[in-house]
């Protein structure tokens, strides 16, 4: 994204910075493609990731997406997220750009086709009164482009709409990704000042991160919950406790729910682990090799009490994960 030069970054504002203009691009699609959809796929085994950053929902989503079985939003369909297959018909099919690591550092390397959370794009432009017939379409509209049965959607924001999702896909499954709470608060603490100073640098990512509502990180970062005792992004704890705040909270709703399933990021290289998974979505058992698994040392002081308030939950999350879960034994 620092690279694009002016035509691109204006591109970018036009149709996913203006919600006039991406409803329109979206009704302009379905007017053009509405008779070719099949809408008979709402009991398939579609696919939604979520959880908080730093989880390894990368890593999942791409080895799921691996498996050639799913349609999911690429970096080819940006910035027409909102009319995929009218820009499919305009785009040049053999454009190629060469592998990069993200700017996460975090050693994925992605091109073009490569799948990522842009569907968010889709929730910011409708309200909630008509949402889910507007979904309906937008998932139809991608598998059509796609020539797929199946959606594979990861978003860290999905975790508020569990119950719009489920009651429009009940038979899809849901992944909650959890990692050991110093390990993903460090991560993510990492990442807020790698993403801080490269948005001082260049105010263009910053407005790329608004438009896919990615405020994890960053100088526009969001809490996913009120701060209670930590309120300085800046400090490793903060990260800790929105770790807790976040966790406690989907656990205690989603704990018990079908087909909503905890996966253990510590478990990625588990071979019995990733075939069970593989399994339960009905895809290939495929190589683990480029599943990622990233220990840090942690040189910062922390709070060793709300520490130990988060493992706790850690540890619940970790009994009912996909490992334990009766579907899978």
């Amino acid at each position: 994204m620092i690279n694009y030069n002016f035509t691109q970054k204006l591109l970018h504002a036009i149709f996913l910075g203006n919600k006039f203009i991406k409803k329109n691009s979206f009704e302009i699609e379905k007017i053009l493609f509405a008779k070719k959809l099949n809408k008979n796929i709402i009991n398939n085994n579609h696919v939604f990731i979520s959880g908080l950053a730093r989880s390894g929902t990368t890593s999942l989503l791409n080895y799921i997406y691996k498996s050639q079985d799913f349609a999911s939003l690429t970096y080819r369909d940006m910035p027409f997220v909102m009319m995929p297959n009218f820009f499919s018909k305009l785009s040049k099919k053999n454009y190629i750009v060469e592998k990069k690591e993200r700017y996460h550092r975090d050693k994925i390397f992605i091109d073009i086709n490569s799948p990522e959370a842009f569907d968010e794009v889709f929730f910011s432009t409708f309200e909630n009164k008509n949402i889910e017939e507007e979904l309906l379409i937008f998932v139809c509209l991608i598998l059509l482009k796609n020539k797929k049965l199946r959606y594979l959607s990861k978003n860290n924001n999905n975790y508020k709409r569990v119950d719009l999702i489920k009651k429009l896909f009940p038979q899809s499954n849901f992944f909650i990704i959890f990692r050991h709470p110093l390990q993903q608060s460090f991560s993510l603490f990492n990442q807020h000042i790698n993403f801080s100073k490269l948005q001082k640098k260049n105010i263009f990512i910053n407005e790329y991160m608004n438009y896919l509502g990615h405020n994890e990180f960053g100088i526009s970062h969001k809490s996913w919950f009120e701060p209670v005792k930590y309120n300085d992004p800046l400090e490793l704890n903060y990260w800790i406790e929105q770790w807790y705040l976040f966790y406690k909270n989907i656990y205690n709703l989603y704990c018990v729910k079908k087909n909503f399933n905890f996966f253990c990021y510590e478990k990625i290289k588990n071979e019995n682990y990733i075939s069970k998974f593989s399994e339960l979505l009905e895809i290939p058992n495929n190589s683990i090799n480029e599943l990622k698994l990233v220990e840090h040392k942690v040189p910062l002081s922390f709070d060793k009490i709300i520490l130990e308030q988060a493992n706790e939950i850690y540890f619940k999350l970790e009994k009912s994960d996909l490992g334990n879960s009766n579907i899978l034994n």
